[in-house]
This record gives C-alpha cells, structure tokens and sequence, in this order.
C-alpha cells in the first residue's frame, strides 16, 4: 500500500475504530477532494465488512451561490451511487447577504446539515477538514489575535446546535495525500474556484508560501477547560437569578487564567452572549475589581456589583427585548432562555422589570436588581399567564451553537451552575 494511501486509510480506520457501539454516521461531502477522500476511505473499509455497526449515508449543501451548483451536487450523488451510500441534497434557497456571504453560508451549512441529520437519525455529521485547513485556521486567527486560545485551531469534535457532534476524522491527515489517494482509485474531484478567491481570507492564506503551524495543542486546551471548569464549581452559586462569587474566588482570578477564563464565559452566559468580551472591556473589568471598590461596573450586558460578601453578576435591566410566541412555537428569548409555548394561545415573554419591586417584597440589593431582568410571561392582553402553561430552560449561550469538544468540561460546569442537562459526550468517546 502506498504510503498516502496507508494515512488514508489509516486514518478512516482509526476513527470507525473509536466507535464502540452502534452508530450511524451522515458524510458531510462537497465534491471537493478532502470530502470525496473521506467518504471512499469510509465506504471502502465499511464495504469490506470489518465494521458492520457502522451505517454511512452522505449529504451535499447546495449553497446556491454560483452557476452550476446543482450539478456539482447532482455529480456528488453519483459518486455516492456508486459507493452505494445513500444520498440527499439540501439546498440553500432564499436571499444570500451582499457582505460576510462566506461566514452565512457555513452557519447556513451548519444548520442544513444538523437538520439532515435530525431527520435520518445519525449519531453524528463527519467534515472532511484535514491539516492544511487547520493551518489555514491557525494563521487566520494569529492575524487576530497576537495571543491566546483563540490559536488553538479547530477541534476534532464539536456540538453543533446542542444536538449533534460534528466529528473531523483527517484533521491529521495532510491534503496531499488524500488526493494522492483518489488518484489511486482513480477518483477526481470538483475544484471550488472560491477556494482561490482573494477577496477570501482563508483564500488569502492558502495562497501563501508558507502556512504556519503553531497553534495550542486540543490538550493544553482541555486541562485550560477543565480546571476553569473546577473554579466555577467550587466557588460560584446561583441565586434568585444572580450569579455569586466570594471573595477568594475574585482573588483567584488575578492568579489563574483558567479561573478568568471561567469568570469570562460565566459573564457571557449571564448576559446572553455568543462570544466573551472583548480585550478592552475585559480589561475594564479587570481594572474594576482589582480596585476592591465596593460598586458596580456594567461591561457586556451584565452588571458586576462588587459587595463585601463577594461579586455579583446579572443581567441589566436594559435593552431586553419583548417576544411574542404563537402556540406550538419555541424561540431564544435574549439568549438566556430557550421557551416553548404549549398552551393554547399566544404570549408574550419579557423582562420583570419595575414590577420586581411588588414580586421582590423579601428581595433587596443584588438579588432584587437581578429579578428585574428575569422572564415574565403574558398573555397579548396583559394577565399572567399561569403555571405549568410554558416550558422555559436556561441556555448557556456560548456553547449554544457550537461547543468544541475541549471545552466540554467547561460547558457542563456551567450548565450544572444553570441546574440544567449536560451537553451529551461525542458518541465515539
């Protein structure tokens, strides 16, 4: 066996090897030579029945975004055909934006696919990502960043959407030797001419001479994720809707990174937000408690109120939205709250606000100020709607869409923080 085919193959081999039960496993597949690479890696090693648990059926993302798409998809089909992997196509109807088309059409993907996936029933997507794209990843985010874990690169496994694990089995593996291996079975591929657009930044930085290939290791990441996890456990609580900290816990935050780090993802959880802070309010916040003023700071849609018992955090009460749910629908309301509607007629969720002050009587300081901005439903003419009519969880926002499997240990402390389910492990772990 030639040497870019033992990698190959080796590496498909490895990852079917991790699967210890049953599985069902949908094949993210463009066309491209790394997707092609995977998908007859996968459906060579299943067909010579050494795994007969494991269940192939593939799926191609038509984004719609240039001519000749949907053939490119129809060809995909074929190739699967011929492997006898089951095929389906999504495509990407609609408006697309006239900017940041590139970021849309992966978030578009993503949701294709995990809503492919929900429909077949499989265990997990597979993405054909290998090493150049982690280079690729690694230099694009050096170019942002001078340092920190946003160089760490891609994990080879993420949550997406809460639901489903996207698993990258060739992210060792280098590009040149999965096309050196379709060369071998005499497999071609289909070039997407965005892949050597300039007006791309990964385009941009695949036309480089040089990539570089520096980056944190998924480990030194995982230990970053688990003892921030640690931090949180041991020192915060929740409650009446504010999160606490005492006064060693905010001493510990100068000393470790892995407690700031905690302390970051918590106050993004709090606020509702996708992504932390950014350097300069951090260093706001920094500033803010090693002052040892006992005040308040508001830095990311949440207030820090620093008290002698230790620090609060909880959202303001400001610029939260009012929903309008029909029966039946589920929404993420100010991205704290995940809310279904299983009555029978429409309500409105929103923020407490000054009717805290009536709810509150036994409730004063922090935890009076953190009702404010607690959910309250409503009917459309304005009585309370009563218990038990609604379905209302927490969300831990950051990890929502996509939760790289380094941080896991990080994410379920805090969703136990939350007093809500963990995030489910990758199903080959």
């Amino acid at each position: 066996m030639a040497r870019a085919e033992h990698s190959v193959v080796a590496a498909a081999g490895h990852f079917l090897d991790s699967f210890k039960h049953p599985a069902r496993l949908l094949i993210a597949i463009s066309g491209g030579s790394d997707s092609t690479g995977l998908l007859v890696a996968l459906a060579t090693l299943c067909a010579a029945g050494h795994y007969p648990d494991i269940s192939l059926f593939a799926c191609t993302i038509d984004h719609a975004l240039r001519p000749g798409s949907a053939d490119e998809a129809t060809t995909v089909s074929a190739l699967c055909a011929r492997y006898g992997i089951p095929h389906i196509i999504r495509r990407w109807d609609g408006d697309k934006p006239a900017t940041g088309v590139q970021a849309a059409a992966r978030a578009k993907r993503y949701e294709l696919l995990v809503d492919a996936a929900g429909a077949a029933g499989a265990d997990a997507i597979l993405s054909a990502h290998t090493r150049d794209d982690q280079n690729e990843t690694i230099a694009m985010r050096a170019e942002r960043s001078a340092a920190g874990i946003g160089l760490s690169g891609m994990a080879d496994a993420v949550l997406l959407n809460s639901s489903v694990w996207l698993l990258r089995p060739f992210l060792g593996v280098d590009r040149a030797a999965v096309r050196a291996f379709l060369a071998t079975r005499g497999e071609t591929w289909i070039d997407d001419p965005s892949n050597l657009n300039p007006l791309f930044e990964r385009a941009r930085i695949r036309q480089r001479e040089e990539v570089p290939t520096c980056g944190r290791e998924a480990g030194d990441r995982l230990a970053l994720s688990e003892r921030a996890a640690e931090f949180l456990a041991q020192n915060v609580f929740k409650e009446h809707g504010a999160f606490a900290l005492g006064a060693d816990a905010i001493e510990m935050v100068f000393r470790d990174p892995a407690a700031w780090r905690g302390l970051l993802m918590l106050a993004a959880t709090t606020g509702g937000r996708v992504h932390i802070m950014e350097a300069a309010s951090a260093e706001r916040l920094r500033g803010f408690l090693a002052s040892g003023r006992l005040s308040r700071l508001t830095v990311g849609r949440v207030v820090f109120d620093r008290r002698r018992e230790g620090l609060f955090l909880y959202r303001e009460c400001r610029g939260i939205e009012p929903m309008l749910l029909t029966p039946g629908m589920a929404a993420i309301w100010d991205g704290r709250y995940r809310v279904t509607n299983r009555t029978h007629e429409a309500f409105v969720i929103g923020a407490v606000g000054n009717e805290g002050d009536d709810l509150g009587e036994n409730l004063h300081g922090p935890a009076l100020r953190a009702l404010k901005a607690m959910p309250r439903l409503k009917s459309e003419v304005g009585t309370t709607v009563t218990d038990g009519a609604d379905f209302m969880q927490a969300v831990i926002a950051p990890y929502r869409l996509f939760l790289p499997r380094f941080e896991l240990p990080l994410a379920n402390a805090l969703a136990g923080i939350c007093d809500i389910t963990a995030f489910p492990p990758p199903p080959n772990e």
